[in-house]
């Protein structure tokens, strides 16, 4: 605890070395005309990207408690985000990719399907697994969501990509401070603050979050400090690099049955309780990323190094990880204009490669604390892809986009002790290989509006810990890649006004027809997969952001989609014959939303007030369609100031936040293809959503 305070300490004294500046008030009120997205590995504005693009910028960003993903991104259309125990613990779909990631297999505290990228460093591993330690809301300053089938462009595992940036957007000196409180035992400490010297811009971000958590045996904490330097030696070249570590515990409640979350939904799965299931995760990243122009080309270069050390105690079994991650990645842009200027064309070349390995240890579980050691094994994953992308702008409305990428992901798995006995046998290898092809249009009708089309290959390989044979050996054979295949048609509009009414409106459309091959069933609560089904969504989507000249807000998001399986026959000596085609796909709701309604009254500087809905119907967490997941609909507010008051001085930005204001009692989150209680033989699946809960915070400045 002394050295956290002392690094608090040391890095408030950053803003006040080094050259002086005025400090001026947040400037991102203004508007721009030209909105710019990342989403092709450059810069591009948003209405000609032929790809379903959502940002939320630093003002969408401010007063949100920031422990999960789900207090800001549930606002983009096509995503459903639901918090597992209110703490980082979120389970995250994008148009079903990700939803079979969650029941009882290593699934706490991780995603599938979708990439995650802080500051253009990968979170995600390279077997597709994302885990949330270094993510946390309060160090964004802006997120970018990708919708679109990605495989193309970013590789494995990309059926949607969210990109998160820390950098400040002011460039000024600053040191801010913000504390928060509330409902079961919630507690939040963040410093922020920068620092000019020379042509080096040094940010840094230190974050403390506690938490008792509602449910028995939910308690969390995490520790992460975050620091950067940016450097501008030229107009032509960029360097950052960006020093991260986290301390990130949990302890893991677990599901409950129907009549449990009806009677005592508080209470933790007994199991669970006693076997003292926990995640304690220790890592540390540099990662650093140099860019660099000449002569029409455009460079960029990226590396990172990650060290973990994590601990688990899960499935009656003590585990220790001590794992590296690494790679990097390498692309050239060139722009050139053809036919006099007529026509201007972008090519794109690139690579990236991570490499993951490591030793596991696994003990036996006696009265919830470890004993002698039951087996010790390595396991590796490395994965590799190359891609080229041609982008072509026909004078100032017409952009036609081509791509392809090559993906080889192999897994290498050996063991060295297993129940008292040293092993010998060699390395187990298995390779997965695939090419992904792009195809996008985009119409430009006039400045603010245009319509896109795409179509787009995706690949999904089984994660690692998806990959534990049924029987005998270290890998399971038989699983294929996950194979996709998606057609999407949209339409974007992003206008400003001055009149007496409007002062911004933005809406976007889109509908999507997604085929995939090989999906990856669960069984026996996670404890093995098959690559056992093909299905089909159909999907419509609508996103919307609208403000009055008078301060009257509305934001919001709904999806709307078809999901079944088409061809579902399940014929195994591990499973039970069934035919599920035609059933309904397993943790896919029909429709949710979200929707908030805000007031910012121009007669008192920053004030606002807030009141928001989230809701998802139900929807089944079996592939036989007899479990089913109830709807829900929770109600929250906010109230608070969204710029700073400025008091002798000092700058000052509180708020206070009511979550589930109806008291709802709901289950937020299911497992997948879930076990049953052995003695009720009633499903063991729900996850209990908070109740009404209280934060305040505020935030200082100078």
């Amino acid at each position: 605890m002394f050295k956290r305070y002392m690094c608090c300490i040391i890095l408030s004294f950053l803003p006040f070395i080094g050259t002086a500046a005025d400090l001026k008030e947040d400037t991102l009120v203004s508007k721009v005309k030209e909105i710019t997205v990342t989403a092709l590995r450059y810069r591009e504005n948003i209405m000609l990207a032929p790809l379903s693009v959502s940002i939320f910028d630093n003002n969408r960003l401010q007063n949100y408690r920031g422990v999960g993903m789900d207090e800001i991104i549930n606002y983009t259309p096509g995503v459903l985000a639901q918090t597992r125990s209110g703490s980082q613990d979120v389970r995250i779909t994008i148009r079903g990719f990700g939803a079979r990631g969650a029941g009882n297999r290593s699934n706490a505290g991780t995603s599938r399907g979708i990439k995650f990228y802080t500051d253009g460093i990968p979170e995600t591993e390279p077997d597709g697994r994302t885990s949330f330690d270094f993510i946390d809301l309060s160090l964004a300053n802006s997120i970018e969501v990708i919708r679109s089938n990605s495989s193309a462009i970013w590789g494995n595992a990309a059926g949607g990509v969210v990109s998160i940036s820390t950098v400040p957007l002011e460039k000024n000196n600053f040191l801010s401070a913000e504390a928060m409180a509330g409902s079961f035992g919630f507690q939040k400490f963040v410093l922020h603050t920068q620092t000019n010297v020379g042509t080096n811009r040094i940010f840094a971000n230190i974050i403390e979050t506690k938490g008792d958590g509602w449910r028995t045996h939910s308690d969390f904490s995490k520790f992460l400090f975050d620091v950067g330097v940016i450097n501008e030696y030229t107009p032509e070249t960029r360097l950052a690099i960006f020093i991260s570590g986290v301390n990130s515990f949990m302890n893991l409640p677990g599901p409950l049955t129907q009549a449990q979350i009806d009677s005592v939904p508080k209470m933790a799965n007994p199991a669970y309780n006693a076997q003292d299931e926990f995640r304690d995760n220790k890592l540390a990243r540099i990662g650093v990323t140099l860019e660099h122009s000449f002569s029409g080309w455009d460079i960029k270069g990226m590396s990172f190094v990650n060290s973990k050390i994590i601990t688990r105690s899960e499935r009656n079994t003590y585990r220790d990880f001590t794992r590296y991650y690494l790679g990097g990645s390498l692309n050239a842009k060139h722009s050139d204009e053809l036919f006099s200027g007529s026509v201007k064309n972008t090519i794109l070349l690139g690579t990236d490669e991570a490499y993951q390995d490591g030793a596991i240890l696994f003990y036996y579980l006696t009265k919830a604390t470890r004993d002698s050691l039951k087996a010790d094994k390595n396991e590796g994953a490395n994965s590799f892809g190359a891609y080229i992308q041609d982008e072509m702008l026909i004078g100032e409305s017409l952009n036609i986009l081509i791509g392809v990428r090559w993906d080889n992901i192999a897994y290498h798995n050996k063991l060295f002790f297993d129940g008292g006995s040293p092993q010998h046998d060699p390395d187990e290898i298995f390779t997965y290989s695939q090419l992904s092809p792009k195809l996008g249009l985009t119409f430009r009708l006039n400045e603010k509006h245009s319509i896109f089309a795409n179509y787009g290959s995706g690949v999904e390989v089984p994660a690692g810990n998806e990959t534990d044979p049924p029987s005998n050996g270290l890998f399971n054979t038989t699983l294929k890649p996950i194979i996709s295949q998606t057609i999407e048609l949209g339409f974007k509009n992003y206008e400003n006004w001055t009149n007496d009414f409007l002062k911004y409106a933005n809406y976007e459309l889109a509908a999507y027809f997604i085929t995939v091959e090989n999906e990856l069933i669960p069984y026996s609560g996670g404890a093995y997969y098959f690559s056992a089904a093909e299905s089909q969504r159909l999907g419509a989507e609508i996103g919307l952001g609208l403000e009055t000249s008078f301060g009257l807000r509305l934001d919001g998001a709904f999806t709307y989609s078809i999901n079944k399986y088409q061809n579902y026959k399940i014929d195994s000596v591990y499973a039970a014959t069934a035919d599920y085609s035609k059933n309904k796909i397993a943790g896919m709701p029909q429709f949710y939303y979200s929707f908030a309604l805000s007031y910012h009254p121009e007669f008192i500087f920053g004030l606002f007030a807030e009141i928001s809905t989230q809701g998802v119907s139900k929807y089944f967490a079996d592939d036989a369609n007899k479990v089913e997941v109830p709807g829900y609909n929770v109600i929250n507010a906010r109230i608070g100031f969204d710029k700073h008051l400025i008091i002798v001085g000092v700058k000052l930005k509180p708020y206070f936040i009511i979550g589930n204001i109806t008291d709802s009692k709901y289950a937020a989150s299911a497992f997948i293809n879930p076990d049953t209680d052995k003695a009720t033989k009633k499903p063991i699946f729900l996850e209990a959503g908070l109740p009404r809960n209280f934060s305040i915070g505020v935030s200082v400045g100078i």
